[in-house]
């Protein structure tokens, strides 16, 4: 894979997974000449900054109120059990702690088109599982080859390389399931709707996609940021995405409203990996619970390399307010949570 040129490999994979049309509507940001798709910033989808205060929210009891609830779902779909081993590898990963950034932004999408909780509780297992398989298998030698992960030793170190890679399988299967089998409430054709979301931008379209683009480009100097914004909207932001688009589909969201909270999520996804990037070099592992400074020593392309620390975080701010302008029609009651989670991706330290 790496004998191919990466502007041969980008552009194989954009014609594939953004085909002419798709999601037309949509216009890139233009600051740093940049080309992210699927992301507007038409300025008056852009909320612009004025004096109006903001609703009384008080997001750390709203954060921690979701942390224990998601917290005690995942400890209950997934008990220990024959086969024990392969229980005890998913468990050690998938309660090992964590922002549980996505089942938390899938709530608050459920909740901002008048949906509750409980139908959206197993969607948001079900994305925290496949983000834990993600990682499993992103830390194994073949890939990132990474020893620590939310501070604890990675799966591959305790288990093994075979049972971390069938923990991941393992972790993958039962999303779909939880989705398929634990969804109350909820039409099935909205639950039908959402496992085809969730398959495709997980799969070769798109988290997939990204990884194989991401691999491919360690070592190469030619990588510029249209290479770097595929990457990572795909790598990264594809499950940021399924995330909120799996929410809002399961509260009941209109096609319209649906689709400018896809939008949220990819600004957010991108800005989620901005701000790693950044953290990656400003920060050390015992901050992080990683390992700090892998992507440099791996040769890989960030923001900050190609942008500088303090481009970085405008792109950052910008990405921040292109996000929440997509808000803008919503109940801002209701949309609270979401810009206070957005919020939070921009100011977070670890």
């Amino acid at each position: 894979m790496k004998s191919l040129s990466l502007r041969t490999l980008f552009s194989t994979l954009t014609k594939t997974y953004f085909p002419v049309g798709a999601h037309s509507k949509f216009r890139p940001p233009l600051r740093f000449g940049l080309s992210i798709s699927g992301i507007p910033t038409d300025e008056e989808a852009v909320r612009e900054e004025d004096d109006s205060p903001r609703p009384a929210f008080d997001f750390k009891a709203y954060l921690a109120g979701k942390l224990a609830s998601v917290n005690e779902a995942l400890d209950g779909a997934v008990p220990l059990r024959d086969p024990l081993r392969i229980h005890e590898a998913m468990r050690y990963s998938l309660l090992a702690g964590g922002k549980r950034v996505c089942p938390i932004f899938c709530i608050a999408a459920c909740e901002i088109v008048g949906g509750a909780q409980p139908v959206a509780m197993p969607a948001a297992c079900s994305l925290e599982m496949i983000h834990t398989m993600s990682l499993i298998h992103d830390d194994l030698p073949c890939m990132d080859n990474d020893d620590l992960r939310r501070g604890k030793p990675t799966n591959h170190k305790v288990y093994g390389e075979a049972i971390a890679v069938l923990a991941g399988d393992a972790l993958l299967a039962l999303a779909f399931e939880q989705i398929a089998v634990k969804t109350e409430g909820v039409p099935p054709a909205r639950i039908v709707r959402a496992i085809g979301e969730l398959a495709r931008l997980i799969g070769a379209e798109g988290v997939v996609a990204g990884q194989v683009a991401d691999v491919s480009s360690e070592g190469m100097s030619n990588v510029g940021l249209k290479e770097l914004e595929f990457i990572h909207l795909k790598k990264t932001a594809a499950l940021l995405e399924a995330s909120v688009v799996l929410g809002a589909i399961m509260g009941g969201g209109s096609n319209d409203e649906v689709e400018k909270l896809r939008s949220f999520a990819r600004s957010t996804g991108l800005l989620f990996q901005v701000v790693d990037d950044i953290l990656d070099v400003t920060k050390s592992s015992q901050e992080l619970g990683k390992t700090a400074g892998k992507d440099l020593v791996a040769g890989k392309v960030t923001f900050p390399k190609l942008l500088g620390i303090e481009k970085s975080r405008e792109f950052a701010k910008e990405l921040n307010q292109n996000a929440q302008g997509q808000l803008a029609g919503f109940d801002p009651k209701k949309a609270a949570p979401l810009v206070a989670l957005a919020d939070y991706v921009a100011s977070r330290q670890s």
